[in-house]
């Protein structure tokens, strides 16, 4: 794994979480802005994925197993998307809660995909 992107991803997720959580705080749903930031988050989480599946592809093996490794970067990849819908749906400051969550969760699952390959 790429430790870089890794930590890219954990960052850009926390600060997609802080700044959502501000939203919630001021009572506002989430906005074309914020989707902006779930693309970006969204982005890395993808390159993620394929930067994983092509280690995996190369014959490299995570220490903790190869089928929860998967299991956690596919998570991962559908952590923020998956968010972004829910908050199409409550179009209230609950939205924004949910990505702000959504942000801390993807960040705890890089920590967790860090350890898992062996880091």
């Amino acid at each position: 794994m790429l430790d870089a992107l890794t930590l890219a991803t954990g960052v850009a997720a926390l600060l997609l979480a802080a700044w959502c959580g501000w939203a919630a705080y001021r009572d506002q749903p989430t906005k074309d802005w914020h989707f902006i930031g779930m693309a970006v988050v969204s982005l890395l989480a993808v390159a993620q994925l394929v930067v994983g599946i092509v280690q995996l592809a190369r014959g490299g093996k995570p220490e903790q197993g190869t089928t929860i490794f998967v299991a956690y970067l596919l998570g991962a990849f559908a952590c923020v998307p998956t968010a972004g819908f829910m908050s199409l749906a409550e179009r209230t400051r609950w939205g924004s809660v949910t990505v702000a969550a959504a942000g801390v969760v993807l960040a705890v699952l890089e920590v967790r995909l860090f350890d898992i390959w062996g880091g």
